[in-house]
């Protein structure tokens, strides 16, 4: 009976120790280090969307064995007395608390399907109808547009101009290309000119704007191509979260009372 108490006694000594150990990760200079560390660090990097591999666990135990054996160290040489740890520690205490704050506002006032939906429909509004595959030559001088368009008429061609003399540095290069491009993309001068456009057509004169003088021709047009709705959400969903974050930043500023 004795002998069976004893080895009973054995056995449930061996099971605990192994269930401590198994909630401690390591022991350092004899202090336990809780798995908990480990698992509060993966939690950090599945928020940044990267997979918590078993390379990347076994990388966070090295890191949590590190943290452990600095830490003992500091308290070793009492830094936390330091005034520069407390001014380190109140900063930090604040930016978490923020950034706490931020993440419970949005949990409680979560975009819906609604807003996404209704923030597309906006978006499909403002970019229907046509779309115009337009190029133009950009210059400083309106003396010197003109001459352009005298030139471009006599039968020099336009792409070769634009590659030459063009101060927008990314459509010159391309002979003037601007892709595809809903005219509201345009500042209101240049939007009003290629609206007057047919296919194939040029300016007659420069058009001014606050970059200069343009020289615009229309290669092509058609339909206004917008992305479904599911293809867009996410960065929609982005979108408003970041507006709506900002707007209760702003709020709350309003309210504040500073002296």
């Amino acid at each position: 009976m004795k002998k069976t108490f004893l080895k009973n006694s054995a056995f449930a000594l061996l099971l605990a120790s192994g269930t401590v150990f198994a909630q401690n990760v390591a022991i350092v200079n004899g202090k336990a280090v809780p798995s908990s560390r480990i698992d509060a660090l993966a939690a950090e990097v599945a928020k940044s969307g990267r997979p918590v591999t078993p390379e990347i666990k076994a990388q966070l135990k090295d890191e949590v064995i590190a943290r452990e054996i600095f830490i003992q160290e500091a308290e070793k040489r009492n830094v936390a007395n330091s005034d520069e740890y407390k001014t380190q520690m109140e900063l930090a205490r604040q930016t978490i608390m923020i950034r706490a704050l931020f993440a419970d506002f949005q949990k409680t006032n979560p975009v819906t399907d609604a807003d996404i939906k209704a923030e597309y429909d906006k978006f499909a509004a403002a970019n229907s109808g046509k779309e115009y595959k337009a190029r133009h030559i950009l210059v400083e001088k309106e003396a010197d547009a003109k001459a352009i368009i005298a030139s471009i008429k006599k039968g020099a061609k336009f792409e070769d101009i634009a590659k030459k003399q063009s101060k927008d540095p990314g459509s010159g290069a391309k002979g003037g290309d601007l892709d595809w491009a809903n005219p509201s993309n345009y500042v209101p001068e240049f939007a009003q000119a290629i609206l007057k456009l047919t296919k194939g057509q040029m300016t007659d004169a420069p058009v001014k704007s606050q970059f200069g003088y343009h020289i615009i021709r229309v290669d092509d047009t058609r339909a206004a191509q917008l992305p479904k709705l599911d293809e867009v959400k996410p960065q929609i969903s982005q979108q408003l979260t970041q507006q709506k974050l900002q707007k209760f930043q702003e709020d709350l500023r309003a309210k504040a009372k500073i002296e």
